[in-house]
């Protein structure tokens, strides 16, 4: 596996911060939010169940921008 060098903007990490908190945000929001922020570090790389999930969330009409924000960033 090639090591991973691109890391969440802070945009993208206090979003998420913020999704994290607010209890109206949804499970998978939570889940992507919680994966951008460990991805804060070089070091951390996504797993293919989550690689997985931010497809589906980026093809639905269901989610919301911020959570396809997240995605976006967890899988770049």
């Amino acid at each position: 596996m090639s090591k991973n060098t691109k890391t969440t903007s802070k945009k993208v990490a206090s979003k998420a911060a913020k999704a994290l908190a607010d209890s109206k945000s949804s499970k998978t929001a939570k889940k992507l939010a919680a994966s951008a922020l460990s991805q804060k570090v070089k070091s951390k790389q996504t797993g293919s169940e989550l690689e997985s999930l931010t497809r589906k969330v980026l093809k639905s009409k269901k989610y919301n921008s911020d959570t396809k924000e997240f995605a976006i960033s967890v899988l770049s």
